[in-house]
């Protein structure tokens, strides 16, 4: 790593010393919520046993944390700005070590929820301002090193999630699965609050207007009120799930009006007036919940209908972040040498092959096939798609369109945990998925992963529409 300009009479040896442990906090603080998310998956059968309570309920120990993290980190980015990054970044690790304590205690299951929901919070504080830290941090020829060094954390954060936590479930029981955060949070706090330059200060208090909390509010309800709408009911579709699917679209209308009227909105709604960003938007969507269905169904397939303990559950779940990782470099180099969009549509139907795989082999070997298919096909599409999009955008809007491809990501997400969670649920035929029988677990494992095709093949028509539209724009 270069060193960063020196101040007058500093030595650059210890410059550069600084900027190498500034970068080892916000890589810590980039993998802990990663790692927050992948852990808790694969305790969730675990969970489910310990509280005796049914799938959809458990879920929300996924959903809590993941609803949190997309209402809020928007709107942490834009508080960091006001208040100062470095001190709200100190708050929101410190947040997200004490709820991973109180995960770890939680004596019912409505509390672990609420304390996974306060884990989200300091989660994305800590995602929304790491990466705004790098170019206070770095200098700017070595911007780009810096953002790989952070995605591979995260990769490597999603990848250590399910080994580790099988293997401290199988050890110390599911508790452990949280309080392994305490070290690592005090270690990342330590680092950051010794290592990342101060706050230069905050902004005038007429500036703090330009917080949007009528939008930030908005979102949540929004997102709340669906995802109620598609857990609540232990897998069927009654009159209560159709008013907050209603409530949920009501939301998203009045945050739409009050976005194109805020003078510092959440999110400019002008960005989706282009049809190509619109359309990357939703494929970033539907491949997300593709995703988040591996994640949230696997441990249950793997742990009931094919036998496995939590050790080997989480081995088997690892993989798949594995290779993320090794293939993730290539992907990017494979994005600069030919059209984008040729490579979005080669990363769909790797994806559409992987997901059917998922439904029809049999087996742990089937199982890893799939993933080995699924997972370089979402690395293709993930470098493509953001490429795509990035490529045109002005310098100034660069900011706001990187938030909205994280939103839509994180709303997939949301979809994977409760729409394709309520589908499984559904396909095996029961509401305790916990006690279900091998051949109803696989029935819904099938079931889930049809579906998930589908979705892919959704995505790959609107792929094919994309392209068509830009090439007879450029034949014009």
């Amino acid at each position: 790593m270069k060193p960063i300009i020196a101040e007058p009479g500093e030595a650059v040896a210890e410059r550069r010393y600084s900027v190498r442990w500034a970068l080892a906090s916000l890589s810590l603080s980039m993998l802990l919520p990663s790692l927050g998310t992948s852990i808790a998956n694969v305790g969730l059968p675990s969970l489910a046993r310990a509280f005796n309570a049914p799938f959809q309920d458990v879920q929300w120990i996924v959903l809590a944390y993941l609803l949190a993290i997309t209402t809020l980190i928007v709107s942490v980015g834009r508080l960091g700005d006001i208040t100062g990054r470095r001190r709200l970044l100190l708050i929101g690790i410190l947040l997200f070590t004490l709820a991973s304590v109180l995960c770890g205690l939680a004596p019912t299951l409505w509390l672990m929820i609420a304390a996974r929901a306060l884990q989200g919070l300091g989660a994305a504080i800590m995602m929304a301002l790491t990466m705004a830290f790098v170019g206070d941090t770095v200098p700017k020829t070595r911007t780009g090193s810096a953002m790989g060094l952070l995605g591979t954390m995260s990769a490597i954060g999603t990848a250590l999630g399910p080994s580790l936590g099988g293997l401290m479930i199988a050890s110390f029981g599911w508790p452990a699965i949280f309080l392994v955060n305490l070290p690592l949070g005090l270690a990342t706090f330590v680092l950051a609050f010794r290592y990342l330059p101060a706050d230069i200060g905050g902004q005038k208090k007429k500036d703090r207007a330009g917080f949007d909390t009528v939008g930030t509010l908005l979102l949540a309800l929004m997102l709340s009120a669906y995802a109620l709408a598609m857990t609540i009911g232990h897998g069927s579709f009654g009159l209560l799930n159709l008013a907050l699917l209603l409530a949920a679209g009501l939301g998203a209308a009045l945050f739409v009006f009050a976005e194109a009227r805020a003078a510092s909105p959440l999110v400019q709604m002008a960005v989706f007036r282009n049809r190509v960003l619109t359309a990357s938007l939703a494929m970033n969507a539907l491949v997300s919940t593709v995703m988040m269905a591996t994640l949230v169904v696997a441990p249950f397939y793997l742990s009931r209908a094919l036998g496995l303990n939590e050790a080997l559950v989480g081995t088997v779940m690892s993989i798949g972040p594995v290779i993320s990782i090794l293939s993730g470099v290539p992907a990017g180099r494979l994005v600069d040498r030919l059209d984008a969009p040729l490579v979005v549509a080669a990363g769909l139907v790797a994806m559409a092959a992987g997901s059917i795989a998922l439904a029809v082999l049999p087996g742990i070997a089937g199982y890893i096939a799939a993933i080995a298919l699924l997972t370089p096909g979402y690395q293709l599409f993930q470098a493509a798609n953001n490429t795509a999009v990035m490529a045109d955008v002005r310098t100034d809007q660069r900011g706001v369109i990187s938030g909205v491809l994280n939103l839509s990501r994180n709303l997939g997400l949301i979809t994977g945990a409760s729409v394709m969670g309520a589908v499984f649920a559904h396909g095996s035929a029961t509401a305790e998925i916990a006690a279900a029988r091998p051949e109803a677990v696989h029935s819904g494992m099938q079931i889930t992963f049809g579906v998930a095709a589908a979705l892919i093949a959704v995505a790959l028509t609107i792929a094919a529409g994309t392209y068509r539209r830009r090439t007879n724009s450029e034949g014009a």
